[in-house]
Parts: structure tokens; C-alpha cells; sequence
């Protein structure tokens, strides 16, 4: 009987509270819009927000990250609500992860520590353990005192997966060498990965870009006839997934990429580098977007920025706006002689402002009700016809 209540207590999701900055580039409506992701990233970790927690400053606290005032605030709500983990928006450092957790007496976790730990959750295949436990070696080897201390006190649960539960002895030395270890497989890896991409042949390439939770599995799933794992929760893909398809007569390759999100650790980048070769080596991008999501330019921002960093930023890309189905807006009064807003905004309307103002071509569609999907498919034809003829100059007949 006490086994039982025991198990049903470890089933029971741990309880978080969130912390954020108004900075003089991070206005109000701004912020909430962060906390609403890092909110959802809780949720993909398995646990649940009960409270938010907002201060304006010029900078972070060196210390504590917020001020003494805002800290005693959330220290006596932590105490009261008995709750487990507070979850900041941004990187702490190891002393202010220190002093947060020596004052808060909880389990204190940055957006970088959450999203390793997803990653650490959905991280199904060799290549993908590898990538994610290098991450994470990275991200604790600065932070190792904070972790032997904290570990010892309390195991398991959200951010505490992975090599952190079974290398509480190690000490630095150690854990270098596992990093380099690691790097090592990486590399094997790599050239494994290498030698698969080009014994495809000179097929044309096309990889799905975009920001996590837009339906890049639910679209890779409509083109290509197949059964990808989609799920409404950030990163649901890890491991890049290439599917042979053919359009009428013309193949090529298909493959779904991780998705990225706002301030993605540069360990993940650097971890998932052959993953992210797929994107790098291809001919031509489908950037997917979520039209229905409030700051969907702001993730479009986001994306473009992370392909310029792998250097893919100068490929061919479809825009492809998807959740057309799931679009609102509210219509203005006629009198109304307010600026319109993101809310305001019909899809008519966006349709023509960003077909007018984007240099890619782009198609609105939704990979859900499947509306407009045969246009999106001749636009894509098109584009790998005209790779394709270039590439094979005397292949008349497959056109």
C-alpha cells in the first residue's frame, strides 16, 4: 500500500513558477509572449506553472537576477505554494544559480538547463543521446559545484536528466575527458552521416525548416504519405527524418529538421551539427511558419537568424504559412482610426502585405485540413523541376 502512494506521488507533475525581464529592449506584451513559451516548455517538460513573476530592469542582477525586492516576493510565494522549481527566461550563471537556490531552498533551472532537458526526453536514437549528452556535459562542466551539492540533496525530475543523476563523483577532469569522448563518437558520426547523404545519389534536396511546434512533421507527413511522430509540444522532432518522394514523375528527398526556438543554446547548435548538415547540404528550404501564432515574424526572425548561423542563409526557401484554419482576427469598427494590430489583421490582408514585401515565394495553407495543399505542391514541383533540370540538363523526357 505505502509502494503505491509512493509511485503515485512520483507520477504527480512538479510544480513551477516563472521569472522574467522588462528590459528597455523587452517591453511588457514582449515578456509575456516569453513566458508564455518558457510556460510551454514547462509543459513539454512535464511539469505545471503556477505563477508568473515580471520586474523591469535596465540589466540582470549579477546576483540574483532579479532585485531584492522582486526575489523576497517570490521567496515567501515558493514557500507558501510549497513549490519545486523556479524557472528563469534566460541563462543563469553558476553563482547566481548558487545564491537563487541558497535563498529560494528550491530546484532553480534557466530556459537553457529546460531545454536541454527536453531534449534529454525526446532524444530516441544513438546519434541523438550523443548530441544531447555532449550538450549537457558543455552546459554543466561551469556549473559542476552547484550540481554536486544540489544532486545529492535531491535526484531526478525536470532538468535532472541525463549524466547528471550518474556523475555526481566526477569531478572536472573527468568530466572534459567525457567531453571529449563524446566529441570523438560525434565525429564518427559524422562521417557516417556524410557517407548516407552521398550515397543518395544527386537526388534534389529538400529540407523543412522553421520554428519548433509549427507543423513541420503534420506537412512531412502530407507530402510524403508517411507516419512521423507529430505531437502540439515543442521539439517532438529531434532526429532528422529523410523520405524518398515523388511528385508526379520527379523524386527527391524529403527530410523534417529540429525545430528552433528563441535563444537555442549554442551547445545544442554546435551538438547537432551533422543533424543540422541536412539543412546545410540541401537545395531548397520550405521555411514553415505558424500563421496563427501572435509574434510568428518574430519566430520568422529567429529562424532566418539561426540558418545564417549554420550557413544555410543564402538557400532557395519557400515560405510556407501554415494553420491557416486556426487564424483569427478581430475586424476593426469603420470609425476605428487606430494603427491596426496582428489582431486586426485580416488573412486577405496578410496575404497581400507579404507576398508584396518577401522576396521568397510563399503559399498560406494548412497541413491540417489540407486547404490549399495542391497548390503548395505544384509550387514545390516547380522549384525542384528547375533544380533538377539544371543538375540533369538532358533529362527532356521527364518533362
Amino acid at each position: 500500500m505505502l509502494e503505491k502512494k509512493e509511485n503515485s506521488l512520483k507520477q504527480q507533475p512538479e510544480r513551477a513558477v516563472l521569472v522574467g525581464l522588462i528590459t528597455a529592449n523587452i517591453d511588457r506584451k514582449k515578456a509575456d509572449e516569453y513566458l508564455d513559451e518558457l510556460a510551454f516548455l514547462v509543459q513539454t517538460a512535464g511539469g505545471e506553472v503556477e505563477a508568473r513573476f515580471l520586474q523591469a530592469l535596465s540589466t540582470a542582477n549579477s546576483k540574483t537576477f532579479v532585485g531584492s525586492g522582486k526575489l523576497e516576493e517570490i521567496m515567501q510565494y515558493v514557500k507558501a505554494a510549497e513549490i519545486d522549481l523556479v524557472v528563469f527566461d534566460d541563462e543563469l550563471g553558476p553563482s547566481q544559480i548558487r545564491n537563487l537556490e541558497k535563498m529560494l531552498e528550491c530546484k532553480i533551472l534557466d530556459r537553457t538547463n529546460l531545454i536541454l532537458d527536453i531534449f534529454a526526453k525526446r532524444a530516441q536514437t544513438a546519434h541523438a543521446k550523443v548530441q544531447v549528452e555532449l550538450a549537457q556535459y558543455q552546459y554543466l562542466l561551469p556549473r559542476l559545484t552547484r550540481m554536486w551539492t544540489h544532486l545529492e540533496r535531491q535526484r531526478g525530475g525536470i532538468g535532472l536528466r541525463g549524466p547528471g543523476e550518474t556523475e555526481i563523483e566526477t569531478d572536472r577532469r573527468i568530466i572534459r575527458d567525457k567531453i571529449a569522448l563524446l566529441k570523438k563518437k560525434l565525429v564518427q558520426i559524422d562521417k557516417q552521416k556524410a557517407t548516407q547523404r552521398k550515397n543518395r545519389g544527386k537526388l534534389v534536396r529538400v529540407a523543412l525548416v522553421g520554428y519548433t511546434n509549427v507543423g513541420k512533421s503534420t506537412l512531412m507527413n502530407l507530402i510524403s504519405k508517411s507516419d512521423i511522430f507529430a505531437e502540439n509540444k515543442l521539439f517532438a522532432t529531434l532526429d532528422t527524418t529523410v523520405r524518398k518522394v515523388v511528385i508526379e514523375n520527379l523524386p527527391f528527398l524529403l527530410s523534417d529538421t529540429v525545430g528552433f526556438i528563441r535563444k537555442l543554446p549554442h551547445g545544442l547548435v554546435e551538438s547537432f551539427k551533422s543533424t543540422l548538415d541536412e539543412v546545410r547540404e540541401s537545395d531548397i528550404l520550405v521555411h514553415v511558419v505558424d500563421i496563427s501564432h501572435p509574434e510568428f515574424e518574430d519566430q520568422i526572425k529567429t529562424v532566418n537568424k539561426t540558418l545564417a548561423e549554420i550557413g544555410a542563409g543564402d538557400k532557395t526557401v519557400i515560405m510556407a504559412f501554415n494553420k491557416i484554419d486556426a487564424y483569427t482576427f478581430i475586424e476593426k469598427e469603420e470609425d476605428d482610426l487606430t494603427p491596426a494590430t496582428r489582431e486586426n489583421i485580416s488573412l486577405e490582408e496578410l496575404k497581400t502585405s507579404w507576398m508584396a514585401k518577401d522576396n521568397h515565394p510563399c503559399i498560406f495553407l494548412s497541413a491540417k485540413t489540407k486547404e490549399n495543399f495542391k497548390a503548395f505542391k505544384d509550387m514545390l514541383y516547380n522549384h525542384i523541376r528547375d533544380v533538377h533540370s539544371v543538375r540533369y540538363p538532358y533529362n527532356d523526357f521527364l518533362y
